[in-house]
């Protein structure tokens, strides 16, 4: 008989509660080899250690065990593929310990006329050991071509349903401040599907369009695991109050014209896909691809706010190895992005607003197009960039071991060449440095606008760097300093010629 579960270390049994202590495992896994297809059921699961959580929640990870040993036609191979799915979603919930997972099988005592002899009836017992429910940490990141310093304080397992509230303040070379809290939870006890509303307050810095932006808002999010390992969606909800201030003297009047406040409601959708190998150093996969998609609809129809636009950005990362053993690492990605005007309306036929310079396209840096400041490709006015409505770029590197130190070594040298190109829409054949010749045009001068913003991208060569420098793989993050030589740098451009030192997670 299949019975319910009891966290803390009671056993449910044919109505009796008896506290136990957890016994050694008589059943080996070589006995579960040789005896995968012999029938087999659940006679009682008990859990030892989680004190403070809700059986509500452990129901949800245990009921598929029960159920299944239900089944008359359950194996043993069965029962064990399920108590590995519920031990791998224990771990999963991030508020046990993953080192202190056990689990202990027995035969169960036959107490019961009337039950199959040749079925094995199993007493299962997990061992798990709650984390602490408060964390209080501080220290350093990185993100693309940004350092930061932080302080982040956790609250786990708040309720008893393995809820999160993370409560984190940062600062940064170019974030001034930032501010957020994030209240987390599985949905239905399930680790793979995560909710989770998120308040955020920040400010940073963007030099190179001579301006501060400020944000203020929040997001509703739900993300969940795909069927394939390493695939992973979301889906986002999220109010933005935008405030574009702290012009300098030498603003343009581009930016001068989009300063100023800004609401943006938006949906967004992300997808990745992750068959990256890095068993070897973790900053550098050994083989294989990743692909993510994103995309955004903000203030189209019951969305309202301040802009309306469709914003979708694709990245592809592939990655070879060399000859074998010799530590060689060939890499190449592509990275595209359409930004699309759209009208407020609940129709497409509508007139719509420009872009504006932060919701636009930035491309060149030490972290995508090398050999360019960041900001470095694309539309300019005067001295700022102001972005664009649609890009393409692309690299090719090859990494290889230091002699001396080997194919082991995190510290490698790099070749690499990278390209890129960055444009704003056009309307009627003219370019326009922040889009204004589609102010007050319907869907058709749009769409026109867009087809020749795409064509102008295999317009004439793109912006073109080569260079070389040394690698540091970290496991926080990836460290280069290149020597970059600049081969084509279109009007307005700027590149950046000599030393140029880049941290960041994704690299093209």
């Amino acid at each position: 008989m299949a019975s319910s579960l009891s966290p803390g270390g009671s056993r449910k049994q044919a109505g009796v509660n008896t506290l136990t202590e957890p016994q050694p495992d008589p059943v080996g896994l070589q006995t579960v080899l040789d005896n995968a297809l012999a029938p087999a059921s659940v006679h009682s699961i008990e859990l030892h250690g989680a004190t403070n959580t809700r059986r509500s929640l452990l129901d949800h990870i245990f009921n598929p065990i029960i159920e299944s040993s239900r089944n008359p036609n359950t194996t043993l191979g069965d029962v064990t593929a399920q108590i590995g799915i519920a031990s791998g979603k224990l771990s999963r919930l991030g508020i046990f310990r993953e080192e202190s997972t056990r689990v202990f099988l027995a035969d169960a005592p036959r107490s019961q006329p009337g039950l199959d002899p040749n079925r094995t009836e199993l007493d299962v017992s997990f061992n798990v050991r709650e984390r602490g429910r408060f964390a209080l940490s501080a220290g350093t990141d990185f993100g693309n071509s940004e350092g930061t310093a932080y302080t982040n304080a956790e609250v786990r397992n708040i309720l008893g349903g393995a809820e999160k509230l993370t409560l984190n303040a940062r600062v940064g070379t170019r974030t001034r401040s930032a501010y957020n809290a994030t209240l987390s939870a599985p949905v239905n006890g399930n680790p793979d599907i995560q909710v989770a509303l998120e308040a955020l307050k920040s400010s940073a810095q963007k030099p190179w369009a001579s301006h501060d932006e400020h944000l203020t808002g929040g997001s509703l999010k739900l993300a969940w695991a795909g069927v394939r390992p390493g695939d992973t969606h979301s889906f986002t909800f999220a109010s933005i109050w935008r405030q574009l201030t702290g012009l300098t003297a030498q603003a343009s009047p581009t930016i001068r014209h989009d300063a100023g406040d800004s609401v943006k409601n938006s949906l967004g959708y992300s997808y990745i896909r992750d068959r990256f190998d890095r068993s070897g150093i973790h900053s550098l996969p050994q083989s294989g691809h990743q692909l993510r998609i994103t995309t955004e609809l903000a203030g189209w129809g019951p969305l309202q706010g301040d802009v309306s636009f469709s914003k979708t950005e694709f990245e592809l990362n592939k990655t070879l190895p060399g000859p074998r053993t010799s530590g060689v690492i060939f890499s190449g990605g592509l990275r595209l992005g359409l930004l699309y005007p759209l009208p407020f309306s609940y129709s497409l036929q509508g007139a719509a607003l420009p872009s504006r310079v932060n919701d636009r396209f930035q491309l060149g840096g030490p972290t995508d197009v090398r050999g360019f400041k960041i900001g470095g490709l694309g539309p300019h006015d005067g001295s700022d960039a102001v972005g664009g409505d649609v890009f393409a770029a692309g690299g090719i590197s090859m990494l290889f071991p230091l002699p001396v130190l080997g194919a082991d070594s995190p510290l490698r040298l790099q070749l690499f060449a990278n390209s890129g190109r960055l444009v704003a829409l056009k309307h009627k054949g003219k370019s326009t440095e922040a889009s204004s010749s589609l102010v007050g045009h319907g869907s058709g001068a749009v769409f026109k606008g867009v087809q020749s913003a795409v064509s102008d991208l295999v317009t004439g060569l793109p912006s073109t760097a080569a260079g070389f420098g040394l690698v540091y793989a970290h496991p926080v993050a990836r460290f280069e300093l290149n020597f970059s030589l600049p081969l084509v740098t279109r009007r307005g451009e700027e590149s950046r010629k000599g030393l140029q030192f880049g941290v960041g997670i994704n690299f093209l």
